[in-house]
């Protein structure tokens, strides 16, 4: 199998980017470029981004996923949460992986990074009521 060069932006407010701020060429400006492949999870992919980020190794960090993909049916681009992980803990999403959540080549990675001493904002699946 080949490798992928996955495109992965991050934040470190807990929240995602905008999907304006990938709109007609442009990308957000916190770029990583990792070479990986469609099975590598999510706890891999935390590990890398801690290798570049000696902040996000605290332990209790929030790693927030998702997939930013071209809309078929109008301009511009969607996003799909996929899941969390964090660092020092053991969760369900851990062993999730990039193929299991039907990422394509040519997707962008966007990770919500929180840091252990704030909460991570609500997720868009969790109900007000």
């Amino acid at each position: 199998t080949c490798p992928l060069l996955l495109r992965v932006f991050t934040t470190n407010n807990g929240r995602h980017h905008r999907m304006d701020e990938f709109s007609r060429g442009n990308v957000p400006s916190s770029e990583l470029q990792i070479y990986t492949w469609m099975d590598a999870t999510l706890k891999e992919l935390t590990s890398l981004v801690k290798e570049v980020y000696p902040e996000a190794r605290k332990k209790g960090t929030h790693f927030n996923f998702a997939i930013v993909f071209t809309d078929l049916k109008r301009p511009g681009y969607r996003v799909k949460e996929i899941g969390s992980t964090m660092s020092g803990r053991k969760g369900t999403d851990d062993s999730m992986t990039l193929q299991s959540q039907k990422f394509q080549i040519g997707d962008y990675l966007d990770i919500a990074i929180t840091p252990p001493n704030r909460a991570p904002p609500p997720s868009g699946r969790m109900r007000p009521y």
